[in-house]
C-alpha cells in the first residue's frame, strides 16, 4: 500500500512520470522491434482485410493473389504481434542488464487508467481473433479449393489440374479424394505439402509425378463415401469403338457385358469384379516394384476368417527391395479415376467417330496419329507446328485432295493440338501412356491390369491357382 501510495504521489507531482505500463507501451514505439511488431501487424491487417473483402466479391481470380491472403498475410499478422511483447520483454531486460530500476507489471483495476488499457486491450484481442478466425475459415478452404491445388504450384500440377478438369470427377474437390474428412489427414497432407513446397522451390520434384501415389488414404474413407460397395450388382454393358487405317469411315464395334458385382441382393452372395471389395472379404498382396505393376504374393481373408496365400513363383523381389503388404481397394484397379490421360489412337478415333475429322480425306488417321505423336520440344512448339505438320503429310499424300479439304485438315489439326495439349507435357516427361489404367487387360504385356494377378501364375499350398477365366469379369451381352 505504501509502495503504491508513494507511486500515485510521484504521478501527481510529477507530470511526465510513468509508471511501468506507460514504459512499456512507450516502449513500443521507441524500441526497434517494437515499432515493427506495430508496423508489420497495421499492414498485415489492413491488406488482410481489404484482400477477403476483393476476393468475397470475386474482384479477383488469381491463385497467387489467395496464396498472399490467406497464407501470407496471416502469418505476417501473427509474426507482428508476437514481436510487440517480444519487444517490451526485451526492453526490460536491456534495463535490468544496465542496472535501471523499474516498478513490477502491476494491473488494478480499480485504477481508471488501468482499466482503460485493458478494456482497450481486451478489444484489440477480439478484432484480432475474429479477423484471424475469419481468414482461418477462408483460408481453410482455399487450401482445401482445386483452384489452390493446381494453380498455386501450376508448373507443377498444370498436367494433373488439366486431366481433372476433363474428368468425371470434375466437381469432386481435390480434398475429397486425396485427404477426405477429418482434421488428422487434413494435418498430415499440409505437413506432407510442406515437403511438396521445398521440393518445388529447389526443383528437384520427379518429373513426371510418380504414381500411385504414395500414403494415399484408403478408399474406403473417400471414393466409398459415394460410391457404396454393398449396392454393386448386376450388369454393365460397355461399348469399344475403333477404326484402322485401312478403314477409316467404319469402325470395329465391340460390346461386353461387365459383370459389375459386389453384393447380389437375391442370392446375399458376394461375386463379379466388385467381390474384391466386398464386405468380409480382405484381398491385399505383396507388389515386387513401387508402381504395382508386379505382384509377388496375393492373400484372400474369407468371410469366415480363413486365409489363403497365393504365390507367384514368377516373380522374385530384388534384393535391397522392401516392399509392404497391401490391402486391395478401389485405387487398385481404378487407378486413374480423375486424371485420366487419353492415348493416341483413342483420341485420334473418337475425332473421326465425332466427326472431329472428316473420314472422306484420304490417310487422314494415318497422318493424323502420326502428327500426334511427333516429339514436340515443348507445348509450344507443338502449337506452331502440329497443325502445319498434318497439312504437309496430306500435301505430300495428295497434293489436290489436300487443297480440296484445306479448311477441314486444318480443323482437324486443332482438334488433334487440343487433344495434344490436354495429354502430353514434355517440360515434365509426361508423354502418350506415361500413366496407364489398371482396368481391364489391354496394356498386360506392360505390366497394368487384371492379369497382374489373374495370370495362372499364382497357386497356393495346395495348388489352386487364381483362375483366368474370361467370364469372371464379363461375358457377351443378351
Amino acid at each position: 500500500m505504501v509502495q503504491e501510495d508513494n507511486q500515485k504521489m510521484n504521478e501527481e507531482n510529477n507530470p511526465t512520470h510513468r509508471g511501468p505500463w506507460g514504459h512499456i507501451i512507450r516502449g513500443m514505439w521507441r524500441s526497434p522491434l517494437g515499432l515493427m511488431g506495430v508496423t508489420i501487424t497495421t499492414i498485415s491487417a489492413t491488406l488482410l482485410l481489404i484482400g477477403v473483402v476483393i476476393d468475397l466479391l470475386g474482384f479477383f481470380d488469381n491463385p497467387y493473389a489467395g496464396f498472399f491472403t490467406y497464407l501470407i498475410l496471416p502469418a505476417g499478422m501473427i509474426i507482428g504481434l508476437l514481436l510487440i511483447p517480444l519487444a517490451a520483454y526485451m526492453r526490460r531486460r536491456k534495463w535490468y542488464k544496465h542496472g535501471i530500476s523499474r516498478d513490477h507489471l502491476q494491473l488494478n483495476l480499480s485504477d481508471h487508467r488501468h482499466r482503460r488499457w485493458a478494456i482497450l486491450f481486451i478489444i484489440l484481442t477480439v478484432v484480432n481473433v475474429v479477423i484471424l478466425g475469419i481468414v482461418g475459415y477462408e483460408g481453410y478452404h482455399f487450401t482445401e479449393s482445386p483452384y489452390f491445388c493446381g494453380k498455386v504450384c501450376h508448373s507443377v500440377m498444370e498436367p494433373e489440374y488439366t486431366a481433372y478438369k476433363n474428368s468425371p470427377h470434375a466437381k469432386v474437390g481435390c480434398a475429397g479424394c486425396h485427404i477426405g474428412p477429418g482434421a488428422s489427414w487434413y494435418v498430415r497432407s499440409k505437413i506432407s505439402g510442406l515437403r511438396q513446397v521445398v521440393a518445388v522451390a529447389t526443383d528437384s520434384y520427379h518429373k513426371p509425378i510418380p504414381a500411385p501415389v504414395e500414403e494415399l488414404r484408403p478408399a474406403q474413407h473417400t471414393c466409398e463415401e459415394c460410391h457404396w460397395p454393398e449396392k454393386f450388382h448386376g450388369k454393365r454393358i460397355k461399348t469399344f469403338t475403333s477404326f484402322s487405317n485401312n478403314d477409316q469411315k467404319n469402325p470395329t464395334t465391340t460390346e461386353i457385358a461387365l459383370h459389375i458385382g459386389g453384393h447380389n441382393p437375391v442370392t446375399e452372395a458376394f461375386e463379379g469384379i466388385h467381390w474384391h471389395v466386398s464386405d468380409n472379404v480382405e484381398v491385399s498382396y505383396l507388389p515386387a516394384n513401387e508402381k504395382r505393376t508386379e505382384i509377388a504374393r496375393v492373400r484372400v481373408k474369407s468371410p469366415d476368417g480363413s486365409e489363403t496365400e497365393y504365390v507367384n513363383s514368377a516373380v522374385e523381389i530384388e534384393e535391397g527391395e522392401h516392399h509392404e503388404w497391401r490391402v486391395m481397394d478401389c485405387i487398385d484397379c481404378h487407378n486413374r479415376p480423375t486424371h485420366i490421360f487419353k492415348m493416341p489412337e483413342e483420341r485420334v478415333d473418337f475425332g473421326l467417330e465425332s466427326k472431329k475429322i472428316n473420314a472422306d480425306i484420304p490417310g487422314i488417321r494415318e497422318d493424323s496419329l502420326k502428327a500426334i505423336k511427333r516429339d514436340y520440344e515443348s507445348q509450344e512448339e507443338a502449337k506452331k507446328l502440329l497443325v502445319d505438320y498434318l497439312m504437309e503429310l496430306q500435301e505430300a499424300r495428295h497434293p489436290e485432295v489436300a487443297q480440296k479439304y484445306e479448311e477441314e485438315i486444318r480443323r482437324a489439326g486443332e482438334y488433334l493440338l487440343e487433344a495434344y495439349l490436354n495429354n502430353v507435357w514434355p517440360r515434365m516427361d509426361l508423354d502418350w501412356g506415361t500413366y496407364k489404367s489398371h482396368l481391364g487387360h489391354q496394356y498386360a504385356d506392360e505390366g497394368y491390369g487384371c492379369f497382374r494377378c489373374h495370370n495362372w501364375e499364382f497357386a497356393n499350398e495346395e495348388g489352386e491357382i487364381i483362375s483366368q477365366d474370361c467370364m469372371l469379369c464379363h461375358d457377351m451381352p443378351m
